[in-house]
Order: structure tokens, then C-alpha cells, then sequence
């Protein structure tokens, strides 16, 4: 193994043109410096189990491995920065803080190569040997985000801590779980007991797109309990990663609706007849702009609030339909008494009024683009609510034009539902054709923005929709290895798309797959899905003519 293989590419790695790489065995020590101890336990409870080695707690500072935050390196590479440097006495691990050390730690670990990813040894070994040289490494962006769609097929806890780890071991810090949609809400809200016991079962489900004839009769469901909630958090936050809640509104709320009926627009539908919904696409079925729907949310973001410690707070704010608004008295009242344009300015109405809401707390609104339309001067979005841009790069520039913050996660590039190669093999193909390499060359901030502007973009984010990825083994399908593409877009420091050297990344992917392998990540191979990976009988919807990447 060479310092330059891990994945993400390093910012720096120096390896001297003589010198052995340092031996790890039974006797070698593992000083944590203060501030170091959670990374030195991880190290242990990891590389330590697939090892064998015990890496007892040492003092001395000057052989084994060591774990150090150092002020320099904070100055120099931000505190997710690290050095790694491996002579013959030791491993040392010096980190602008405690992220940095973990990012280090991870690179550690890819460069003692793939079995140093499994839960147990697996054959006797008494030494590992990690090469010579320095590493000095930073992260890109700020924002390295991965979404799971676990409103539309619910992922059970365990393996949401998988990709925790997954998370982690790519060096993405920020898991955006969407929480709740037409097809099931997913956190229990003690305050309102139905939105789990309604919301969160649906009756059958839809196998394949939405114009498929084709049903799973069995019921679906499942949420998230507070305590649940709560380990999730903490587990993400041991591992440097945010977890960003949505809580999807106005539109892609018909679960909500069919647990509290006088949440919908009653005056137009009868809302109790609504069920969970149990089919894929934009629904009709929105809130009504009531006061009613501004308590109880006001009163379910209390509650998110208490489990979600991170700065953001997504709320959706993506496809919702006017036209049971155009239709409501009471709709168009709140129209006249607010004294807006029409019923298109609703929605950014509401959406002003919980973005003002969590400012009050400190917190920061976020949102998908259409969050920028039928804003309202005087009461639309507070300062500091950023946009999810994904219909496109237009609405992340529009947004870092008008002083937004962005995070770029375009459908084109980043949705890793949308199919892996052409051909019939793919598993329910739909959306464009997006390769690894598609991925690897995807740029986040787009020639369009210079200067403050593109300090605008936080980062990026891949999408990972679940409509047509029902279990896990289905997501990591779809998300393996065009997540470790992405991940190095993120964090390392790369030439532009038409130049980045994707035929070495393919070469360091080999030792990748192993590290996948060992890791029990059921990847698409590069040569195509494998025998059970492929859905015959259920078709796609796929996009022909794909969007040029840049």
C-alpha cells in the first residue's frame, strides 16, 4: 500500500526515497493526547478488532501510534486538517482538531490495507506495516453530504449505522435523513402519537416507477423512535458527522394529512378518506395554510429541535402543487388577510414563518431550491437560510446571487438513484445514465460563480431517493462505488473535470473494491450488476440524451 492510495486523494503525501515504513504489533503502544481519547477508543474498537492488536494506552509520545491535535495544523489546514508522517519509530496523527485526527485515523486504516476494514482478523498476523512518508491533508468543503431517503423505504437503525460508518470511512461529514414524505413519516413525535401510528404504515407499495402495474401487497413501515434518534446522533457525531433533519412542507405531506386529517384542505378534499400514500410522485394532497398547520408544526420542530443539535434544519419546501390552494376559500382568505400576490406566494409564506421560527433558536433554515420562489419581501426567508440546489446548478447560483449559502446536489450528476451504466441488465432503470466517471469529473461550484459568490457553496451532496431501492441491499447498489467518486470531489483538491486523471482513480479503486469487500458493501462491479442484482420483469424510466457534465 502507498500513501497515495487512499480514497479521497490526499491534499500532499512525500514518501523518502529511503526508510521503512513503521511495524504495528502486539507491543505497540497508542498515546491519545488530550482531546484524542473518543479517536484513540474508535482506533481500537476498528482497526484494533480486524487486527487482533490491542493497541494498549501508552505515554510516550516519541514511538507507536500517537494522536495529537496541534494548533499549527489548525492554522495551516482548518481543524479538519491532518498530518500523518510514519517513520521507523512511529505513526503520529497530528490534527487541527478532533475531526482532523479522525480523518487521519481513517487514512491510517486504508493504508493498512483491506483487511484492516473487517470486524476480525482473519488469518494469524503479527505485524502490520504502514509505509513511510508524510501525508498532509484538508478537506475542500465543509459540506460532504450524503441523503437517505428513508421516508419512502424505510431503513431500519442498523443499517443506517452502517452507512454511518460508510459515511465516515469516505470522509463525508453531513447524513441529511428525510424523515417524511406522502409515502410514510418516519420520527416519533411525542406530542402527536399518530403521525407514527398512521404515518409511518402504508397499505402495499409500488414496484417500480409510478406507471408501473406492478404492487407489493405487503405493508410497509416503520420510524425512528426519539431514543433511536438520539443513539443515531451520537454515533454520527463520534464519527464527525451532522445529522440534518427534513421534515418535508408544504407539499410531499400526505402521511401527515392522513394522521391529522385537518391538516389538509378540507374546504376542498375530504381528508379523512386519505390514506398513507402508497405510489410515487408529486401528490395534490398539500397543507392548508392555516393556523392549525402552523401550531402543530411549530410545536413537531420543538421536538426535532431537542434531537437535532446540528445548525440546520431542512424543510423541504420541493413540489408542491397550487391547485388545491386555487380551489380553497379558506386558502384564498389568508391570501387577502396577509395581503399577498396570490396563492403562489404561500408557500414561501409558511416556509418564512418556520425559517423566522428556528432562527429565534439558532438554528438555520434549509431547503430545496423551489424554497427561492414566490418569497415575500417583507416575511420571506430569514437571513442565513441556505438552498439545496437540484433541479440544476441554476438554482444554487440564483441563491448564492441573493446572499444564500448553497449546497449543490444536482439530479443530473449526483442522484444516485438514477442509473449506473445503458442497457438492460441495470436494475429499474430510470433517470440519466451516470457512470463512475460521470461522478468523478462532477464539479460543484460552477463557472457561472467567482469570487464571494462561490464562497457561497458550502458543498455538495449525493441523493440517494429510495422509490425504487427497498432495502439495503438495493442502496448499496446504487450508492457503491459511485460514492467514492464523489467523496474525493468533495474533499480533495482536483483540477477541472476535463482534467482530473480518472484512469489513476480506477487503479486505486481496485484496492478500494477489497476495502468495499471487506466492509460487506454489496457495490455495483465494474463490470455490471452480478446475477442477483438484477430486477427482470421490472422496468424503468430512463432519460435519454444526458446533460453534458460540466
Amino acid at each position: 500500500m502507498k500513501l497515495t492510495d487512499p480514497i479521497p486523494a490526499p491534499s500532499s503525501a512525500h514518501e523518502p526515497l529511503s526508510g521503512a515504513g513503521h511495524l504495528l504489533d502486539a507491543t505497540t503502544p497508542l498515546a491519545a493526547g488530550p482531546g484524542t481519547e473518543p479517536i484513540a477508543r474508535w482506533l481500537r474498537a476498528t482497526v484494533g478488532a480486524a487486527t487482533g492488536l490491542p493497541l494498549a494506552p501508552g505515554q510516550d509520545h516519541d514511538s507507536g501510534v500517537v494522536l495529537r491535535i496541534d494548533p499549527e495544523i489548525e492554522r495551516k489546514l482548518g481543524p479538519e486538517g491532518y498530518r500523518l508522517a510514519v517513520d521507523g519509530h512511529a505513526v503520529r496523527i497530528d490534527g487541527g482538531g478532533p475531526a482532523g485526527v479522525f480523518w487521519g485515523a481513517q487514512t491510517l486504516r486504508q493504508l493498512l490495507g483491506p483487511e484492516a476494514h473487517r470486524r476480525a482478523p482473519i488469518a494469524p498476523r503479527e505485524r502490520w506495516e504502514v509505509p513511510a512518508g508524510v501525508i498532509e491533508d484538508a478537506p475542500r468543503f465543509a459540506w460532504r453530504g450524503l441523503m437517505l431517503d428513508v421516508a419512502r423505504h424505510f431503513m431500519p437503525k442498523g443499517d443506517l449505522l452502517a452507512y454511518v460508518d460508510l459515511m465516515a470511512a469516505h470522509k463525508l461529514n453531513v447524513l441529511h435523513l428525510h424523515l417524511t414524505d406522502d409515502q410514510g413519516w418516519r420520527l416519533e413525535i411525542r406530542r402527536y402519537p399518530r403521525l407514527t401510528e398512521v404515518g409511518a404504515w402504508r397499505e402495499r407499495s409500488k414496484v417500480g416507477p409510478r406507471d408501473s402495474p406492478l404492487w407489493d401487497e405487503r405493508p410497509h413501515g416503520g420510524y425512528y423512535t426519539q431514543d433511536d434518534i438520539r443513539e443515531i446522533v451520537a454515533y454520527a457525531a463520534e464519527r464527525h458527522i451532522t445529522v440534518v433533519p427534513e421534515i418535508d412542507l408544504p407539499g410531499h405531506s400526505q402521511a401527515a394529512i392522513a394522521a391529522h386529517p385537518e391538516l389538509g384542505n378540507t374546504d376542498v378534499i375530504d381528508t379523512a378518506s386519505l390514506g398513507v400514500w402508497t405510489t410515487w410522485g408529486i401528490n395534490p394532497n398539500v397543507l392548508s395554510p392555516t393556523d392549525t398547520t402552523l401550531r402543530f408544526y411549530e410545536n413537531v420542530l420543538e421536538e426535532v429541535l431537542e434531537l437535532f443539535p446540528g445548525t440546520f434544519v431542512h424543510l423541504g419546501g420541493d413540489e408542491c402543487p397550487r391547485e388545491q390552494w386555487q380551489a380553497s376559500p379558506t386558502a384564498r382568505d389568508r391570501v387577502r388577510e396577509l395581503g399577498l400576490g396570490g396563492v403562489d406566494q404561500l408557500q414561501g409564506w409558511l416556509l418564512g414563518h418556520f425559517g423566522r421560527r428556528l432562527a429565534e433558536r439558532g438554528r438555520r433554515l434549509i431547503g430545496w431550491d423551489e424554497i427561492l420562489e414566490g418569497v415575500i419581501p417583507e416575511a420571506g426567508l430569514p437571513e442565513g437560510a441556505a438552498v439545496q440546489s437540484w433541479r440544476g446548478y441554476a438554482g444554487g447560483i440564483a441563491a448564492a446571487r441573493a446572499g444564500h449559502d448553497v449546497v449543490m446536489c444536482p439530479k443530473q450528476h449526483v442522484y444516485f438513484d438514477y442509473r449506473q451504466a445503458p442497457g438492460d441488465d441495470e436494475p429499474v432503470p430510470i433517470g440519466y445514465v451516470r457512470t463512475l466517471e460521470d461522478v468523478y469529473r462532477f464539479e460543484p461550484v460552477p463557472p457561472q460563480l467567482t469570487g464571494a459568490d462561490a464562497e457561497r457553496v458550502l458543498g455538495a451532496q449525493a441523493n440517494v431517493w429510495t422509490e425504487l431501492t427497498e432495502d439495503r441491499r438495493r442502496v448499496d447498489y446504487q450508492t457503491f462505488p459511485r460514492l467514492a467518486a464523489f467523496a474525493e470531489t468533495v474533499w480533495s483538491s482536483l483540477p477541472p473535470p476535463s482534467e482530473r486523471d480518472f484512469e489513476g482513480f480506477q487503479e486505486r479503486m481496485a484496492a478500494h473494491y477489497a476495502r468495499l469487500d471487506a466492509l460487506g458493501v454489496e457495490y455495483r462491479p465494474p463490470g455490471g450488476p452480478r446475477p442477483w442484482q438484477r430486477r427482470p420483469g421490472v422496468s424503468g424510466r430512463p432519460i435519454d440524451g444526458s446533460p453534458p457534465i460540466v
